[in-house]
């Protein structure tokens, strides 16, 4: 398990510099925050920043402490340096020389940080130079760990993926969930860059890989702001719901609902995920009463129509109000993504739903026919319907027959796929003769029989 923190900033310096070291705005993005708001967060930024650094020091074997080759020495260097030493002399650490590209002036760069009280170990990220060494000494300072004889296979894990838009509190969910602050909440757009992976252990005992993603805006926003770590950011965002098996998309209770949260939606569903609706904020709707989840929960089925089987779920991330019950609603939801039916089972179901409304005739008289339908996978629960000619089923039945399928089988949250084969018909071009029979001899077929003495 390896773990990137953020950059530890631990000399004073002025809230210029360190906003143009984190390269953090405090424009895009935060309408209707006021500056004051904005630029405390950001003075508050880099101890939050060294709490989560300090927090996976805290649980690793073995420390890389990267400093910068070309610009030499620093303050800061030596701060961080000190402060390993003093807290953490039981750990394994190496200190790792970055960007020592040149091969004459490499071992010159190094040699800077032997004050550091650490052997210093050239290396270039960029072409690779050094990093075989770095890898031996990390291994090198790994507990070996003695092999059972008796292997037990690994249980499955699902994978829950936060997304969302900007500032729609996915972080803060994720810290409520796991019951302390394992990301970086902040007003500030942005503040969450990559996918952060947290493992977390349900009420049942079931294991989740929770994932912290990035806020996800326009493509048009993005190009416009310029920025590419951004761009980047969003690519990450896209690749979390593409290997997780359910996903809380998270909307804000008080903002409308975007078409950026509608391209969200189509993603989950073009990507056969889970999806769990999560609205957060709930607390900032006034005046709550009985029917008022009703009606935004009608407002949420007409705006993300490619999610009208996902379940919705009400929550207060900061308070921590109802945030359990986003967990509850993923375990149904991957229980659902996982369950196999019977094939009779399925098959009366598709009688039943053929027999209440048949495939409607074609112009020339013909109508489709279901002979038997098996599922055929798991993860999303995919369905294989063997008919005599699947072009005879347009798109209009083919949705008919899933919402039975959801209506008698269930399967909510997770979307379903429906698959039509069309039997295969053997004849000459196959390798076998067509043998005839008098039910299916043509009329000149006939004219020969009948003349024949």
């Amino acid at each position: 398990m390896v773990v990137d923190t953020g950059g530890v900033i631990t000399v004073s310096k002025s809230q210029a510099t360190v906003m143009e070291e984190l390269a953090i705005t405090t424009t895009i993005g935060m309408d209707g925050i006021p500056l004051a708001v904005r630029e405390a967060a950001v003075a508050r930024m880099p101890s939050m920043i060294e709490r989560q650094a300090t927090a996976a020091v805290e649980e690793s074997s073995v420390i890389i402490f990267l400093v910068d080759g070309q610009a030499g020495l620093t303050a800061a260097d030596e701060e961080i340096a000190d402060w390993l030493r003093k807290n953490y002399s039981d750990k394994y650490v190496i200190l790792a020389v970055n960007k020592c590209e040149s091969p004459r002036k490499r071992i010159m760069q190094a040699s800077e940080f032997w004050s550091l009280g650490f052997e210093p170990l050239p290396i270039s990220a960029i072409s690779g130079t050094g990093t075989g060494e770095l890898l031996d000494l990390v291994c090198s300072g790994l507990q070996k760990i003695e092999e059972s004889n008796n292997l037990v296979e690994e249980d499955y894990v699902p994978a829950i993926s936060i997304v969302g838009r900007p500032n729609v509190g996915k972080s803060s969910i994720l810290n409520a969930l796991v019951g302390e602050d394992r990301t970086i909440v902040s007003p500030i757009s942005g503040t969450t860059r990559d996918a952060i992976d947290t493992e977390f252990t349900g009420p049942d005992g079931q294991k989740f890989q929770l994932i912290d993603t990035a806020g996800i805006r326009k493509r048009t926003a993005i190009a416009s702001a310029g920025s590419t770590t951004e761009a980047l950011s969003v690519n990450r965002a896209f690749r979390a719901i593409r290997r997780s098996d359910v996903v809380a998309l998270v909307i804000e209770a008080m903002a409308c609902i975007t078409e950026q949260d509608y391209k969200i939606a189509e993603r989950i569903e073009k990507e056969g995920k889970g999806c769990v609706i999560v609205v957060n904020k709930w607390d900032t709707i006034p005046n709550k009463n009985q029917q008022t989840a009703s009606y935004y929960e009608q407002d949420v089925r007409e705006k993300l129509r490619s999610l009208v089987w996902a379940p919705i779920v009400y929550s207060t991330a900061v308070a921590g109000h109802s945030v359990d019950k986003i967990i509850v609603a993923a375990i149904e939801v991957e229980k659902e993504r996982s369950r196999r039916l019977g094939t009779s089972i399925l098959n009366q179901v598709v009688q039943e739903a053929v027999g209440f409304k048949p495939p409607p005739r074609t112009r020339g008289g013909k109508r489709g026919r279901v002979y038997y339908c098996t599922q055929a996978a798991i993860r999303p629960p995919t369905f294989v319907f063997f008919v005599n000619d699947a072009k005879l089923f347009p798109e209009t039945y083919r949705r008919y027959m899933e919402k039975q399928l959801r209506t008698d089988a269930g399967f909510s949250g997770t979307p379903i796929r429906l698959l039509w084969r069309s039997r295969r018909k053997m004849g000459k071009d196959e390798g076998k003769p067509v043998t005839k029979t008098r039910e299916n001899l043509t009329s000149n077929d006939r004219k020969l029989v009948s003349t024949t003495p």
